[in-house]
Parts: structure tokens; sequence; C-alpha cells
């Protein structure tokens, strides 16, 4: 970690960016979740990510210097709300996908495991994990972490050892969370399985940070 009290050229470049792909892939997952709104504030949704990240970011790098971890904490909680809504954005665009063309809904049946189903929001929940979880590699390993050396091959298994954990960890909560739990609020099967999504990407957050810091990334 930069001993910096203000951001430097790479950590405000690495706000900045982060801050627009949250704000860009925070767009489907609104108009999924709050079609009712969505009309009325799309146009504000990437520019508030694109200031807000940088200040956030601003306000811990100074705070860190009572705490230190707050810092490299904080660019975690970034890159998780990134991968948040690329996980959410890709289940929201396999939702919409598959039943607009080919009429498959996300409670049908996938496959029969004794007395247990599994519908195809798993299969989607398992793919939109996937892509996020190889875009949190990248933004971990070499801003969050630093670890700009070569990866070697040692790291690449404790990732995937680390990954594997945080995927089973987040889809099973957000495949319990989806199907033994009916939906509140009046939220419909789609905005219900957003919020499991999101539950799971928590769930699956809080492991993958402390193997990340303690196993992949320990320096």
């Amino acid at each position: 970690m930069s001993e910096s009290t203000n951001l430097n050229r790479k950590d405000l470049k690495f706000s900045f960016i982060a801050g627009f792909l949250i704000g860009l892939l925070a767009m489907p997952v609104v108009k999924a979740a709050r079609p009712d709104i969505y009309d009325s504030i799309y146009l504000t949704i990437i520019p508030f990510f694109f200031i807000a990240t940088p200040l956030g970011a601003a306000i811990a790098i100074r705070l860190s210097q009572k705490i230190s971890i707050i810092w490299q904490l904080a660019k975690f909680i970034v890159i998780g709300v990134l991968n948040t809504v690329v996980d959410l954005g890709f289940l929201s665009f396999l939702t919409f996908l598959f039943k607009s063309y080919v009429d498959l809904n996300s409670t049908d049946t996938f496959l029969m495991l004794g007395a247990s189903t599994i519908t195809f929001y798993s299969v989607y929940k398992g793919l939109s994990f996937i892509v996020a979880n190889v875009n949190s590699y990248y933004w971990n390993k070499y801003w969050t972490f630093e670890e700009n050396i070569k990866k070697s091959s040692s790291e690449i298994v404790q990732f995937f050892v680390v990954s594997l954990l945080g995927f089973l960890i987040n889809i099973t909560t957000a495949s319990y969370v989806f199907g033994a739990i009916n939906p509140i609020g009046g939220l419909n099967s789609d905005q219900w399985g957003l919020i499991g999504a999101a539950i799971g990407s928590i769930a699956g957050l809080l492991w993958n940070f402390i193997g990340y810091k303690l196993w992949v990334f320990k320096k």
C-alpha cells in the first residue's frame, strides 16, 4: 500500500474506471429490479458512481492513516461492488435473453437430483459467477493486493481453490434464498433472483477477502 495520504495516479485511474464500470453495469440491474424508477434515474447512474468511487477512495486512503487495512479493504469493497454488478448484470442478461428468445424461465427445471430440483436460475447464476470471478482475479491482483509480479502456477491453484469454495458459498446461498424463501414485498421471480444473487455475492466476498489476503496474495 502506498504511504501517501492522497490518491496516486494509478489509484485515481483505477477508481474512475471501476466507478464507470459499476455505473454502466448497474443500469440493467436497476432496470430489472426497479423498472418503475429506472426511466427517471438512468441518466444519473453512471455519473454518480464515476464521481462517488474516487471520492470514497480518497476518504478511505485518508482514514488508512489511522487503520492501515482500511485502504486495502476499501479497494476490495469497490471491486466487490464491481464484481456484484458484473454478476447481477450477466445474470439479468441471461435471464432476459433466454426468456425473450427461447421462452425459458429461470424457474424452469434444468435437472432433477433425487428430491432436489436444479432450476435454470442456478445454471445462469453459475455462469455469471464465473465471469465475475475472472474479473475479480485481475482487479484484486493488480490493484487491491498489488501483486505486480508474474503469476506463478501455485498462485493460480490457490486462487482456484479459494474461488471454488467462494463459488460454492455464493451459488448455494443464492439458490437457497431463491428456492427456499418466498419473495417478499411483491417481488416477482426475476427480482427475487437478483436479491438471492446479491446475498450470495456478499457471502462469497467475505470468504474471498480472507482467502485472497491470507493465502493467495500473501506477501
